[in-house]
């Protein structure tokens, strides 16, 4: 006869051994769902970024935007979603957010050259000259040959960062001293 507690060790054990089970089976089904192929993305969220292409075509920034977060919304996958939003970002000044926009379609396509290079160009623009360097040698790694993408990132490195200047504000002028009457 088996005793109480090691049954319930026993039950302890298997349910341990089942939770891990299951959480790599999880794991793994996620994986395979996060490596959907570009042609396998809903294709609503398709629709809604060449919506999105067609709005800031148009020059309707903000519709183009609503368009693109839409498509992500319905399918996270869709890196041309994040890819465009990114292109936006840029042009709007913002490298710091085209950098992080470009990061998320790098996690679901990491060889995509024109994605590190376009991160790399908003890296210099941020003044984060290593880390676009870090992104050409990424890219000279999946180039067999000499690119368009190498050759672009590495101009946008030899310029470096835009150079800012601070606005200056007029001078204000002189109080009038009262000029005292004879």
């Amino acid at each position: 006869m088996i005793a109480t507690g090691q049954i319930s060790e026993n039950v302890m054990r298997f349910t341990a051994i089942g939770a891990a089970g299951a959480l790599m089976l999880l794991s793994v089904s996620t994986s395979l769902m996060a490596q959907r192929a570009d042609n396998q993305i809903d294709p609503r969220s398709v629709e809604l970024v060449k919506q999105g292409r067609a709005a800031l075509a148009a020059g309707n920034v903000e519709a183009a935007g609503d368009a693109l977060e839409s498509a992500l919304a319905v399918d996270p996958r869709n890196r041309e979603a994040f890819i465009t939003l990114a292109e936006i970002a840029r042009s709007g000044g913002l490298p710091g957010k085209a950098i992080r926009l470009y990061r998320e379609a790098l996690s679901l396509e990491p060889n995509d050259t024109a994605t590190l290079r376009g991160q790399g160009e908003a890296m210099v623009a941020k003044g984060a000259m290593e880390r676009a360097k870090e992104n050409l040698a990424k890219i000279q790694k999946l180039c067999a040959k000499a690119c368009g993408d190498a050759t672009q990132l590495s101009a946008a490195i030899a310029k470096g960062p835009p150079v800012t200047t601070a606005k200056a504000e007029p001078a204000p002028e002189p109080a009038a001293t009262p000029t005292a009457k004879p």
